[in-house]
């Protein structure tokens, strides 16, 4: 299993979480954060939606990956991201 869910408190977009595990005894720091693609800011019609979606992720920095699409709220989809592991 390489995944597992842990619920956390609510957070408001575009912070950070950090998350601090331990696999084993040894101790490894996960970084998330929340960002929001605002379709109504940018004007987007519906089937142009993914398109810009795409550009929008391709522009993360290359250290972070996309982990889940939230669900559309006002207008907002939220982004979760997850800081690439190094391998030790």
């Amino acid at each position: 299993m390489r995944e597992v869910v842990i619920l956390i408190p609510e957070i408001e977009p575009e912070q950070n979480v950090e998350i601090e595990v331990s696999i084993n005894g040894k101790k490894r720091t996960i970084n998330y954060k929340v960002e929001l693609l605002n379709w109504e800011k940018n004007e987007v019609p519906p089937k142009d939606k993914v398109t810009v979606l795409r550009h929008f992720i391709s522009e993360k920095e290359k250290d972070w990956e996309l982990v889940e699409i939230g669900a559309p709220d006002n207008g907002n989809i939220p982004l979760m991201f997850r800081k690439k592991q190094i391998a030790v």
